[in-house]
């Protein structure tokens, strides 16, 4: 046997579970179910759906751990739950919901947080003729949406005009939908247990596989700059697995690594600077941690955090907000039955230095194109910046949603403008006929 250890800077990170004075409590959680996350979160909130009015989510503040409000103040415009939802990245004040009213909401949360329950979206988007069950934003283009309906469709939105530009039809259920790291790709997977490989400017499907062959959900993440993807899913014998794939040779996984046998939907989340993929299952209290290579066997298990309170939803907060003091690489925020909880994943060190070893440039929450430049094809990597404090600057992202963002007139509001202007048109027209002046056909 070889005694060889590998090398490896993240041997040793360990999860590290939030005091319960750091919690967020009182959540009185949606009876909503599906197959999303329940809880996102950017660098100043985190959202979960909440059993109030028809279908509403709360948005609630970092800075304000304890019990939340018996009756929080809510996003509170769909005629129906809340399936999905997701912060616009490159604007922390935005973000899109996605309901069972076949609609897809995008709303401007104040600076300082939801005070008041608010009604109006900025836009409101309406082509989907089911239920909404994926929204997922672009992550390098300023305001392009994807999603996904059962109606079987895939859509791409260019936002700020609130209309679909791309439709990408598939046979069954979606069950998730995910953009590669630039953008330039999108991953889906479906109830027909195909992943596909899809370009979202075309349409058009370049790659499709059996990803797994149970039938329970299969989710998707793409693993950064490495440029593979990774799916996580059942086999017919319900053991859970993941797989390493090169979208390139869609036909083979690169790796299989079976994980145990369990009923609950895994969540996978990739953390860039550490090369770290985190499993978490609903209905369990276990996060599998496993670092990402370059080469086979493509990934080395690390370790696994247990805990007794079971998971209904998992989310990872933005790398850039991470606290690179305590060496803090990752940090997930767990929701219980009614509790937030923030897990940190730390890497041990001694020195008090910035660790830039560990710390490479990361996402700065910029955009680093328009939407028209998207559709007319361009592809750009995020934009990046350093996670050393002492060079650091606030990322622009913290632009008032007014200014992020022009707020679109509902059908409704548009339709009564137009009845109060005919009316308008009528009152001058009859006006003019008494004076007996004739008024021509428009």
């Amino acid at each position: 046997m070889s005694r060889f250890v590998r090398a490896s800077k993240v041997r040793h990170v360990y999860c590290q579970p939030s005091k319960p004075e750091e919690h967020y409590s009182n959540i009185r959680l949606s009876t909503a179910t599906g197959d999303h996350n329940y809880i996102k979160v950017n660098t100043k909130y985190f959202a979960v759906p909440v059993a109030t009015g028809n279908g509403s989510l709360a948005v609630h503040n970092l800075d304000q751990p304890g019990r939340l409000p018996a009756q929080p103040a809510v996003l509170d415009g769909h005629r129906g739950a809340v399936l999905d939802f997701d912060f616009n990245p490159c604007h922390e004040q935005l973000i899109a919901t996605g309901g069972d009213d076949c609609t897809i909401k995008v709303w401007g949360i104040p600076e300082e947080g939801l005070t008041e329950t608010m009604s109006e979206p900025l836009v409101d988007m309406h082509e989907h003729q089911r239920k909404v069950v994926v929204v997922r934003f672009h992550p390098t283009a300023e305001h392009v949406l994807a999603s996904g309906s059962a109606d079987h469709m895939v859509k791409v939105w260019d936002v700020q005009n609130g209309a679909s530009k791309v439709d990408i039809p598939h046979e069954e259920l979606l069950q998730d939908v995910v953009w590669s790291y630039d953008g330039s790709m999108l991953a889906t997977s479906s109830k027909d247990k195909q992943m596909r490989l899809i370009d979202p400017r075309s349409g058009e499907v370049t790659g499709s596989v059996e990803a797994h062959n149970g039938t329970k959900t299969s989710k998707l993440t793409f693993l950064g700059e490495h440029g593979t993807l990774c799916s996580v899913g059942f086999t017919r014998q319900s053991k859970r697995q993941f797989k390493i794939w090169d979208p390139r040779k869609i036909s083979t996984p690169l790796s299989t690594t079976d994980i145990d046998q369990a009923a609950g939907v895994i969540m996978p989340f990739f953390d860039e600077g550490s090369n770290l993929l985190y499993l978490g299952g609903k209905g369990d209290g276990n996060i599998r941690y496993y670092e990402i290579v370059n080469d086979a066997p493509w990934s080395f298990n690390i370790e696994t955090y247990r805990a007794a309170s079971p998971c209904r939803g998992l989310a990872i907060m933005p790398k850039r907000a991470v606290n690179t003091e305590k060496v803090e690489l990752t940090r997930l925020f767990k929701l219980t039955s009614n509790t937030v909880e923030p897990l940190s994943f730390i890497c041990p060190r001694k020195s008090d230095l910035f660790q830039e070893d560990l710390y490479p440039d990361c996402y700065a929450g910029k955009p680093a194109m328009s939407a028209d430049e998207f559709f007319a094809g361009k592809n750009k990597k995020p934009v990046l910046m350093s996670m050393d404090p002492s060079k650091r600057s606030d990322a622009p992202s913290r632009a008032a949603a007014s200014h992020a963002l022009k707020k679109q007139q509902s059908p409704q509001a548009l339709q009564a403008e137009v009845d109060k202007l005919n009316a308008y048109v009528e009152k001058l027209t009859s006006l003019l006929e008494s004076k007996g002046i004739d008024v021509p056909e428009p």
